[in-house]
């Protein structure tokens, strides 16, 4: 078993789906977000206040670095940026959660936790500017996914059936 790494816009559902993967999978899940946040013991919202997109942009390349090196047999959910880590490829097979911005945020805004969901990502704090973002990103996700699923009006579990069999092709 290779890594699976999962790829896509903050809010997407990397997390719920990387849960549900390992629920029904071999796989053990790493959150980049999450090692970042260990490795400086302070939450991203506070790195990117006190030290900018640039710090936690090299944060997330020395995490990359790691991730090469140390893990096997993963599933590595991602931030919304780690997707330019110039390693990324060599991690693992890259599966790109897709769906339209305006998906997002609707299901960010549905979610019972949606005021602490968007306070966590300080890039969708100007909603112009993340849609912009979003439409920069999109075709460089695309280019770089090994496996695509869409993920619009789709559950966690329906989503997990998917990424397994796709992967499971693919390898």
């Amino acid at each position: 078993m290779k890594n699976i790494v999962l790829i896509g816009f903050m809010g997407v559902g990397k997390g719920s789906v990387a849960r549900e993967i390992i629920k029904h999978s071999d796989y053990i899940a790493i959150d980049t977000d999450d090692l970042i946040e260990s490795m400086e013991n302070r939450k991203i919202k506070k790195i990117f206040k006190e030290e900018g997109e640039e710090y936690f942009r090299n944060l997330e390349k020395k995490i990359a670095l790691w991730l090469e090196k140390s893990l096997k047999n993963s599933l590595i959910s991602t931030g919304g940026g780690f997707y330019k880590v110039e390693n990324l490829k060599k991690i693992g097979t890259i599966v790109l959660l897709d769906s339209p911005f305006d998906e997002i945020i609707n299901r960010i805004k549905a979610h019972p936790n949606a005021k602490s969901k968007l306070k966590k990502r300080p890039l969708l704090s100007d909603l112009k500017k993340a849609k912009s973002l979003y439409n920069q990103r999109r075709p460089e996700y695309l280019s770089l996914a090994d496996i695509v699923v869409d993920v619009t009006n789709k559950s966690a579990r329906e989503c997990t059936t998917e990424i397994l069999n796709k992967v499971r092709r693919y390898a």
